[in-house]
């Protein structure tokens, strides 16, 4: 069995250190390791001149989704069974391959997930439905969060970091939608495998460390660096529910509830602060409508 590991990494050079020796020290030794490099100006480039047993592909930052579109399409290329994916700030545990294999043999099986860990807790945002009907209510149905899991149970969506992907799932659905740019390429993903008839199986025992990051920022010194991603969380969300959405009201209400949560925290917030300006509702607006337009490539908002 060939089984490549795909790691996306930006301006973490530190932390894609430990991931890289996280899957060195894996008891069930890889194929490969392909780290895509999406445009690094920290010295990561440098790092990973020098490590010989990787394969390094350099491109600007095209995002999460264009990180691991690229990357999934070369582990594919290079011949993988299965793909391993993951971002930089993700630690497997030395078993977690090993425990992630034990069920590789059901072929039913199209992606397996690990369970996450953050300072030791369970980290998880995974779910086991989808709500397609109800516009008022989330999309995300069963989710795992808070509940205790100890033997393997089937899921709609997990997140890239550390999904386990069976090489037949790219060859049916194909590669990640990469103008997503961050956000909702890995829910996506998961749907349209659900959507071709293969399962997603949470595995607890298949153990990942995740890095909990700290900031002494204020919280308007946050909203300032953390705001570009709300527009593409308005944007990709809304495209979800348009996309897969079972009616009228999930395609367009939903997207727009969202949206206009968002139009009016700016609104308030331009009156006291400056951690949004008025150019960013119509920002939040242009986002709501090309997602509902599904027209991830037209606009950027970097």
């Amino acid at each position: 069995m060939r089984i490549i590991a795909v790691v996306v990494t930006y301006n973490r050079r530190e932390l894609l250190k430990r991931n890289i020796h996280s899957l060195r020290q894996q008891d069930s030794p890889l194929s490969a390791i392909v780290v895509v490099n999406n445009g690094s100006t920290d010295g990561t480039a440098e790092w990973l001149a020098e490590q010989h047993d990787l394969k390094v592909i350099s491109q600007e930052n095209v995002g999460g989704s264009g990180g691991f579109y690229t990357g999934i399409r070369e582990a594919y290329d290079m011949g993988a069974d299965w793909i391993w994916c993951m971002d930089d700030d993700v630690f497997p545990h030395a078993d977690c391959l090993s425990n992630l294999l034990r069920h590789a043999v059901r072929e039913d099986i199209g992606i397996l997930a690990p369970r996450r860990l953050m300072e030791g807790r369970i980290y998880t945002n995974d779910f086991q439905g989808l709500n397609l009907t109800n516009p008022f209510a989330s999309l995300y149905t069963g989710k795992l969060a808070g509940r205790t899991i100890d033997e393997p149970v089937e899921i709609c969506g997990t997140a890239f970091e550390g999904p386990f992907i069976r090489r037949e799932v790219v060859a049916r659905i194909g590669l990640p939608a990469k103008d997503l740019f961050i956000f909702c390429d890995d829910t996506d993903y998961c749907i349209r495998t659900v959507q071709a008839g293969y399962k997603i199986l949470y595995v607890p025992s298949a153990l990942m460390d995740k890095e909990k990051f700290f900031s002494n920022d204020s919280w308007e010194e946050r909203i300032i660096k953390k705001k570009w991603k709300h527009f593409y969380q308005v944007r990709n969300s809304t495209y979800l529910n348009h996309h897969y959405g079972r009616n009228w009201a999930v395609k367009h209400l939903r997207g727009f509830n969202r949206t206009m949560g968002y139009i009016s925290m700016a609104l308030l917030t331009c009156l006291f602060s400056d951690a949004y300006q008025w150019k960013d509702i119509a920002k939040f607006w242009r986002a709501y409508r090309d997602g509902v337009n599904e027209q991830l490539g037209k606009f950027k908002f970097l």
